[in-house]
């Protein structure tokens, strides 16, 4: 294992970048090259097929099999053009990664030979295996039949010349298998909800859809050293190792001069994306050591998750040609800034608005200050849900620190916004100030500022901030498939303007005129949801216990923080809306409190295995040494000078005696609190206990090793450190 670190070690410097060219003088000759985007199917579709398609994806009208026939023959055409052979339908399942069967075009002819064939069945509908993937008990596993269903409104692609076309799964008996088909249905319930409330200021808006810009976060480590951690290996994550003596705390890294290696892996990655049509626009150092992100513009949400997922298969894939392995892990290293992906999510009309754009005149405003405050009542009264919805056992070791927003969800809204919510709510009443209405609905409310565009700052401990014309999620997991935050997102926001909706015609019904009723109810709002707005720094105690007073959960693990998912509530909201059933909602729960045990079953036995295997034999080898050394020293010196020089090698010798014999008996405890664990009939008391009872020992027999680090010999450690892993290029 030694000489395993130095060679990995000794690799490294041998690295030569990797240079990359674009395939042509402009990124604009390229870009979307590999999707059947719109001009695509333009070019290669019939007049009829390209109107029929449209109508599907912009109307959500049902395709025909004779259109889609002639869809696949085009799809086929334009991909072989392209050097595809294979298909695939490309879906989202509960695991968290992308899934894919691949099936090649050729179909045998009579004479020995074969053809070519891509037909409309086959772009429609497939039948994968679905026993093997997470289901939380919908099916048996012998019962295996699943479908996958094309979804038009994302376009297909190719990567690694197969033709990827991107779908929904669903069991035999209907259940969703997926995060896109909930995605799907929460939008279809938003743009439904949203388009009713703005029709009150706009009739005009026949369309409202939800818009998604991410920003994922990642560390590069040299493909030598990775390999050489059999922790990262198997858990993407360090489970020990202790702090550099330099990482992040002169904030050199952030936005620092891009090193010329990770330089030439970002190119590449862009040029990959950009030829699958996903708009990185940004990229820059992040806070920690080896840490970067990377960023698009935003597009509208179905589409934004796919590029996400399919970015994150990029990073893998590239980094590999650079000699690099991408770690995506919440919290790889300890002690140092973790990787999140911030959600920003905001609402477009067919009109070309952005409803969370203030505007410029009172009939504006008063839409903004409507879906604004609809927001932060479905925010508060589902806090717990959406803590729930970025939930995991990665993302728990990033929720809290001094680097992300804590698990106790708040927004922040800024302080010009704060002024705007107080005045209206402290309005002795609308008939006294609403003033004149005129026919178009510019509804005059003279004592409200004009709202800028820009106004708020920054607030990065907020785990669901205001920033100007959009909100940033900033709590959701690197690891993360954004489907499952913006579905809980989108389905709360829809369930609130139908509520919002309903009071207000209510009130219009008792004769209440309409400007009144949206204001009435909007004040009301305003006052409900006041204990979820917070201005402050969210990683100070003193906010814990406002939190707690106001009536906030501070959910800090996963099986505490999920089961908000079957609650009644929760049940009823999403049934309401039509995203998800009580059955689906209980399934996904048991599949998350799975995920989690195993996730920590995996931590727990490697944990066993380096400290036993490794760590252990290491400490008492170097231990033999000094215990050899004082040996001698005694042999060659005085009993008085042997006792001044010895002090210190006795010393280090019971100090390595010491946290040897706790290793050993943490670990022993820890493996026998494992066994019992895992004879836990019910995933939810075994989640518990794990989460309880088997963790705590990790961070226990992490301290121990890291100490260990520190008094072995340099040469016989047998993990690669932190200052190699972070700063060696």
């Amino acid at each position: 294992m030694q000489n395993f670190r130095f060679r990995a070690l000794a690799e490294t410097f041998n690295r030569q970048v990797v240079e990359v060219s674009y395939p042509s003088e402009k990124i604009s000759d390229f870009y979307g090259s590999m999707v059947f985007n719109m001009d695509t199917m333009r070019e290669y579709l019939t007049k009829e097929a390209f109107k029929s398609l449209m109508n599907t994806i912009d109307r959500g009208e049902k395709i025909d099999r004779r259109i889609a026939d002639q869809v696949a023959s085009s799809m086929k055409a334009w991909a072989m053009k392209h050097g595809a052979t294979h298909y695939t339908h490309w879906f989202h399942p509960l695991t968290g990664a992308t899934a894919e069967k691949h099936d090649s075009f050729i179909n045998p002819v009579d004479g020995g030979k074969a053809i070519e064939e891509f037909s409309g069945v086959s772009l429609i509908q497939q039948e994968p295996d679905a026993s093997s993937f997470p289901h939380g008990g919908i099916r048996n596993t012998f019962e295996a039949r699943g479908y996958t269903a094309w979804d038009p409104t994302s376009p297909a692609f190719i990567i690694d010349q197969t033709l990827c076309i991107p779908t929904i799964f669903v069991s035999y008996t209907g259940e969703s298998l997926d995060y896109k088909t909930p995605l799907l249905k929460s939008m279809e319930a938003l743009e439904k909800a949203a388009v009713k409330v703005c029709q009150l200021f706009d009739k005009d808006i026949v369309k409202v859809y939800p818009t998604l810009g991410w920003e994922q976060e990642y560390f590069l480590v040299d493909s030598a050293l990775f390999t050489a951690r059999p922790d990262l290996v198997l858990t993407g994550r360090t489970l020990f190792g202790h702090s550099s003596a330099k990482d992040q705390q002169l904030h050199d890294h952030y936005f620092g001069i891009i090193h010329s290696r990770a330089r030439a892996f970002m190119r590449d990655l862009e040029i990959e994306a950009h030829k699958l049509g996903i708009p990185l626009k940004t990229r820059h150092n992040e806070v920690a050591p080896g840490q970067f992100e990377c960023a698009p513009i935003y597009e509208e949400i179905n589409v934004a998750v796919d590029h996400n997922q399919l970015l994150m298969h990029l990073l893998d894939k590239v980094s590999r040609k650079h000699y690099f392995k991408v770690l995506l892990h919440e919290k790889p290293f300890e002690g140092i800034n973790g990787s999140g992906k911030h959600n920003n999510w905001s609402l477009a009309t067919n009109t070309g608005e952005n409803l969370l754009s203030p505007g410029k005149t009172p009939s504006e405003n008063l839409r903004f200050i409507t879906i604004f405050v609809n927001i932060l009542n479905a925010v508060y009264h589902h806090e717990e849900l959406v803590r729930a919805s970025v939930a995991s056992a990665n993302n728990d070791l990033r929720l809290g620190g001094n680097e992300a927003p804590p698990a106790i969800i708040s927004a922040f809204i800024g302080d010009q916004l704060t002024q705007t919510l107080d005045e209206i709510e402290e309005m002795p009443g609308p008939g006294e100030i609403m003033g004149n209405v005129a026919s178009n609905n510019n509804i005059n409310i003279p004592k409200i500022p004009e709202i800028l565009r820009d106004n708020t700052d920054r607030n990065r401990t907020s785990p669901f901030a205001f920033t100007g014309n959009k909100f940033e999620f900033r709590a959701v997991g690197s690891t993360a498939n954004s489907a499952k935050p913006m579905i809980v997102l989108n389905s709360i926001v829809a369930d609130q303007l139908s509520e919002f909706y309903d009071e207000v015609t209510a009130l219009m019904d008792s004769n209440m005129s309409k400007e009144e009723a949206i204001f009435t109810v909007v004040k009301q709002y305003i006052r409900k949801s006041k204990p979820i707005r917070f201005e402050g720094n969210n990683y100070s105690e003193e906010w814990k216990a406002e939190a707690k007073r106001r009536g906030l959960s501070n959910h800090p693990n996963t099986p505490d923080a999920i089961k908000a998912y079957v609650s009644d509530r929760t049940i009823a909201m999403f049934e309401r809306q039509n995203v998800l059933t009580s059955r689906e909602l209980h399934a996904r729960y048991e599949m998350r409190l799975d995920k989690y045990v195993r996730k920590l079953q995996i931590e727990s036995r490697l944990i066993g295995d380096l400290a036993t295997n490794h760590i252990i034999p290491t400490a008492i080898k170097y231990q033999n040494t000094l215990i050899k050394n004082v040996k001698g020293l005694k042999k060659v010196l005085d009993s008085k000078t042997y006792e001044a020089l010895s002090i210190n090698q006795i010393h280090n010798i019971r100090d390595i005696s010491e946290h040897i014999s706790s290793i050993r008996q943490l670990t022993e405890e820890m493996i026998k609190e494992r066994k019992a664990t895992n004879r836990i009939g019910s995933v939810v008391e075994r989640a518990d206990t794990y989460c309880t009872k088997v963790k705590p020992y990790f961070t226990k027999i992490r301290y121990h090793v890291d100490k260990l680090e520190l008094l072995v010999d340099d040469q016989l450690w047998p993990l690669m450190k932190y200052r190699e892993l972070l700063f060696v290029k």
